[in-house]
């Protein structure tokens, strides 16, 4: 696939580059602050961008709002954010969305995973680090529409949010599918998610009350 990338710490984005290139995708521009990526996304049209979080000048979220911007002016690009961070606000906004992803940068050293990840988010699907969901899910208001759910439910819905179909997480968890599809079923009752055409429930699931 073609991609650019966005990170300005030059040794990880040279270490990327030939990771990628040597799983056969092509990078047609690396670049190392978020202006210089919105202006390669406009002129390379990657299928995906890999942005850092935190990048020129201030180094706290310039990355994650380019990000969103991407998102908003040219929904066909797909965005991996890889981080050391988890930004909670800003994350949620992007995963609202399809064709993103959240991976914490200890992933890359999980070359296959990182790899299935941007093929995940090429193809339109969600891919979120375990990390990022834990925290993302993290609540501490008795009410919290969360704290319903029974403990193996909170574990099928953190299995969802990183992009799991039910059959993948009825292989994680050692249960059958029906069993997968009665938790997804209670999950989206509890959360008071009725079916609808219009909307994707499991997203909505995932990101309804992500936003603290």
């Amino acid at each position: 696939m073609r991609l650019i990338l966005a990170d300005d710490a030059v040794l990880l984005r040279e270490g990327l580059i030939r990771l990628l290139e040597d799983a056969g995708h092509e990078v047609v521009a690396a670049v190392g602050d978020a202006g210089a990526l919105l202006a390669a996304v406009d002129e390379h049209r990657p299928e995906v961008a890999v942005v850092d979080v935190r990048m020129p000048p201030t180094h706290t979220d310039e990355g994650l709002r380019a990000a969103l911007e991407i998102r908003s002016g040219r929904p066909e690009v797909g965005v991996l954010v890889l981080s050391q961070y988890v930004e909670k606000t800003y994350a949620a906004r992007l995963l609202s969305g399809t064709g993103v992803g959240y991976l914490l940068k200890d992933r890359v050293s999980e070359v296959g995973e990182f790899l299935d990840a941007l093929e995940r988010v090429r193809a339109g699907g969600t891919v979120l680090d375990p990390e990022v969901v834990r925290q993302l899910l993290a609540r501490t208001s008795h009410a919290d529409p969360l704290a319903r759910l029974s403990a193996r439910e909170r574990q099928v819905l953190e299995h969802l949010a990183q992009g799991l179909a039910n059959t993948a997480v009825a292989e994680r968890l050692h249960v059958s599918l029906s069993t997968v599809e009665k938790h997804v079923n209670a999950i989206f009752d509890k959360l008071e998610l009725p079916q609808h055409a219009d909307y994707n429930r499991r997203v909505l699931a995932i990101l309804r009350y992500l936003d603290d």
